[in-house]
């Protein structure tokens, strides 16, 4: 008996199969709630009255006539309209063209070639934290790139993927300025906040200090369990070559980075020169509709923010080209066409994945789960009655659990920014209070599949599966817990430091609101 209970293998949902599976628990969830008439009133601000109203959260129940017809008519274009699927067939064609010409595997070696295993890894996680500056872009890039990174280096391209994805998650709401989402979000918590003191401000620097040892410590902690505990836990990686002529510098590969480099180095300075503004024919790239610099560099509606993918897309075909014509790899039209198709090979899964994924995000806004809970909770946050540093970790698990179900900071403190009046009153500033909810978030926003970003992560761990080990989407959400736990620590310890001390949080911003 016992033999024969070792042979069986362990039953391992594929991940396209347990997405249906959450699709069905979200429908049913939402006709039980729907039932109950769970609902919530939270106040925004109207700009066509110039008044603040009361605005209703109801879930929506699925499981009816309307919510099959919502199905049937909104899956598909939800699908075809995922910003997720075409900037990341763009992305993926440029580092195609970058891997199939050598360029990829010739700079890793060069660079990692005299590190550490663990400066590698300390970079890269450095890079994805600094990275949040960019927006959701870095996801696109970094986790792809990564696995390419540690696959190169002879490592299991998963530690890469799961270092990549856990950085970015983490360094979601912090960074050294402020990013588009820190400025619509600062105008969300001015609005509150400015009921009660119509003289409050925020500056972009406010929580530049905070956030400066909040991705310090994030960098050595993440870089600590990246190379103590998820590389040991991982299975060897099996390489299909491991020749060591790859490794041998020649002289056309030195040509080849040479061309590379030259023109890779060009095409920075003209995009760079072209988003300062004040300096013969520059700035072309800013929007002029917004105040400060950082917001016409990233507005929504700027150029970094609408066409940055492409930037970048066009910085690696760029590489990669003219790599190849330097070391002969690409020698006629064809080669090169094949390595702008190279990363496209077997992406077949990838995409039904992200079909999947598009579907159970699409119908649970359709639920409104997610905003009603918010609303609720953050209800109950004003009625509590609590003041002082309860009220503050309070407000930062409402945060925290609520990313869950809301992964969109904007969309989330559209509804949870009504706790500013509520900490105000309380002596708490409004910065200290977007700063504690921002740091909520990048606790369990690599926790939920409900991020539009996580089926990236999970797809790229299901392309380097290997064989009996897979890495299926239970797994890759115990490696993300990891991450979880280390922002939890840090978002605590800041919080309780900062409140306690009442040090500065930044330049011009503090935790009292006085």
């Amino acid at each position: 008996m016992r033999k024969n209970r070792r042979n069986i293998k362990k039953i391992s949902l594929h991940p396209i199969l347990t997405y249906g599976i959450m699709i069905f628990i979200v429908i049913l969830v939402s006709a039980l709630l729907a039932l109950l008439n769970m609902s919530g009133t939270h106040i925004v601000y109207s700009e066509a009255s110039g008044a603040f109203e009361k605005v209703t959260e109801a879930v929506t129940s699925v499981l009816n006539l309307r919510g099959v017809k919502f199905i049937y008519t909104n899956i598909v274009s939800g699908f075809a309209n995922s910003a997720v699927l075409s900037n990341l067939i763009i992305i993926l064609f440029s580092i195609g063209i970058m891997e199939k010409s050598g360029f990829l595997e010739t700079f890793v070696t060069i660079v990692t070639k005299r590190m550490k295993k663990t400066t590698v890894t300390f970079w890269i996680v450095l890079i994805c934290l600094l990275l949040s500056i960019s927006g959701d872009i870095a996801y696109l890039v970094m986790i792809p790139l990564a696995g390419l990174i540690y696959y190169h280096g002879k490592r299991n391209p998963a530690i890469g993927i799961i270092a990549a994805y856990g950085s970015l998650c983490c360094g979601t709401g912090i960074s050294l300025i402020f990013t588009s989402v820190d400025s619509a979000l600062s105008k969300d918590t001015l609005l509150m906040a400015n009921q009660l003191d119509p003289n409050y401000t925020i500056g972009a620097m406010n929580l530049s200090l905070v956030n400066v040892i909040a991705i310090i410590l994030a960098a050595f902690m993440i870089t600590r369990l990246v190379e103590n505990k998820i590389a040991k836990d991982l299975p060897k990686y099996e390489f299909e070559d491991t020749s060591v002529e790859q490794e041998v510098m020649t002289k056309k590969k030195l040509r080849g980075l040479i061309y590379a480099g030259t023109v890779c180095f060009i095409y920075i300075l003209i995009f760079i020169y072209n988003i300062i503004p004040g300096l013969p024919f520059s700035g072309n790239l800013l929007d002029y509709s917004q105040h400060m610099y950082i917001d016409k560099l990233f507005s929504f509606d700027s150029f970094f923010t609408k066409g940055f993918v492409f930037v970048i897309a066009m910085l690696f075909v760029l590489a990669g080209l003219f790599y190849g014509i330097g070391a002969r790899t690409i020698k006629n039209t064809n080669d090169f066409a094949d390595g702008l198709g190279h990363s496209l090979n077997g992406i077949g899964k990838i995409i039904v994945m992200i079909f999947m994924s598009t579907s159970l995000i699409t119908i649970f806004k359709y639920s409104n789960i997610g905003n009603t809970v918010v609303t609720v909770l953050t209800d109950l946050l004003g009625k509590s009655g609590f003041t002082g540093l309860t009220l503050v970790l309070a407000l930062y698990g409402i945060s925290i659990a609520t990313t869950l179900l809301v992964p969109s900071a904007i969309a989330n403190w559209s509804i949870m920014n009504n706790a500013v009046t509520t900490t105000m009153n309380a002596g708490i500033s409004p910065i200290f209070t977007q700063f504690v909810f921002r740091m909520g978030q990048c606790v369990t926003i690599c926790l939920t599949p409900l991020f539009s970003y996580f089926v990236i992560y999970l797809a790229y761990l299901e392309h380097y599966n290997q064989g009996d080990k897979q890495i299926r989407i239970f797994t890759a959400l115990k490696y993300m817990l990891y991450f979880a736990l280390i922002m939890l620590v840090i978002g605590i310890a800041l919080i309780l430091i900062f409140y306690l001390t009442n040090l500065p949080l930044g330049i011009g911003g503090y935790v009292s609101a006085s």
